[in-house]
């Protein structure tokens, strides 16, 4: 306390605080939250599942028996599984780059960072069919190497990658500058390698970091749409071949048929998914705040 200042004076008897609100105020705005998560959030939640279960389990478990369905769950996964990992290593050179080093051109790479954020995933794809397609810049080289990228697996990939890539990165970035240089640079004191220092000093410090922006990327990589729906071409897969439709576009291809049990069916599948996204999320997101937590502690000492 500063001895220059009187102690503040304790609040007269039955004189409210300045910062507290009555009883009706609160439960009047947790009300209203509570409402707004209902009708936006469970009541759509619980029809999914409902409509998935319309006509029961057997119609239920026959939706995932169809071919083009089953290729379109196998090539959202290989489109995830290749997504994925790319993000997770460019998103950790990121973050190490922008929270260990200063070198030119810095804040650019943080922009650029966020620009699937701020570009549509539609434009996205344009974006990818105007350079990869007919007649784009590289067109007559791919055609000449008969290398498909547009309406084609590779060009899913790419759209996927493209939207997903600033998870990792934004998730590690503050985590790996709020715990400072000081470990790395004691680290490299002692004679340890650039390899040595990364595995076992920073990647144990953000590990939580990591694997919490990897589910969330994951988790859009699975229910992206519009980017993906741009360059797929929409072409059926199954008997032996994966095609260009992913689970969101088999979707909404059953419910253009008419198929309105099945399109929630497979909805029903993703939105487990994020169920479990969601729990995950839920306790890594404690143990970041842990570890976040522990280094502010570690800078102050």
């Amino acid at each position: 306390m500063n001895p220059a200042l009187p102690p503040s004076a304790p609040p007269r008897s039955g004189q409210r605080r300045v910062t507290a609100e009555p009883p009706v105020v609160r439960w009047l705005l947790v009300g209203t939250a509570l409402l707004f998560l209902g009708l936006f959030l469970v009541v759509p939640l619980a029809a999914v599942f409902a409509e998935a279960f319309a006509k029961g389990i057997g119609f239920y478990l026959r939706t995932f028996d169809d071919a083009n369905t089953l290729a379109a769950i196998k090539l959202t996964f290989i489109a995830a599984g290749i997504a994925v990992p790319l993000n997770c290593i460019f998103g950790v050179a990121a973050a190490w780059a922008i929270a260990k080093f200063d070198f030119r051109g810095k804040n650019i790479l943080v922009t650029l960072i966020d620009l699937p954020f701020s570009v549509s995933p539609v434009i996205a794809g344009l974006i990818y069919v105007l350079l990869f397609g007919a007649p784009g810049p590289f067109w007559n080289w791919l055609s000449d190497h008969d290398l498909k990228i547009i309406f084609a697996m590779p060009g899913i990939v790419l759209a996927t990658t493209f939207v997903t890539f600033p998870f990792v990165a934004r998730e590690l970035i503050p985590l790996m500058q709020a715990q400072g240089r000081t470990e790395e640079e004691a680290a490299r004191v002692l004679g340890a390698s650039g390899w040595q220092t990364f595995w076992r000093v920073t990647l144990p410090n953000i590990k939580w970091g990591l694997l919490y922006g990897v589910i969330l990327c994951n988790a859009r990589a699975m229910g992206e749409f519009g980017a993906v729906s741009v360059v797929s071409g929409h072409i059926s897969g199954g008997a032996g071949t994966l095609g260009t439709i992913t689970i969101p576009l088999r979707i909404e291809v059953l419910y253009n048929e008419y198929n309105t049990t099945g399109a929630f069916a497979l909805a029903s599948l993703l939105a487990f998914l994020g169920l479990v996204t969601l729990a995950l999320k839920t306790w890594i997101e404690r143990k970041k705040t842990a570890a976040l937590h522990a280094a502010e502690m570690d800078l102050k000492a």
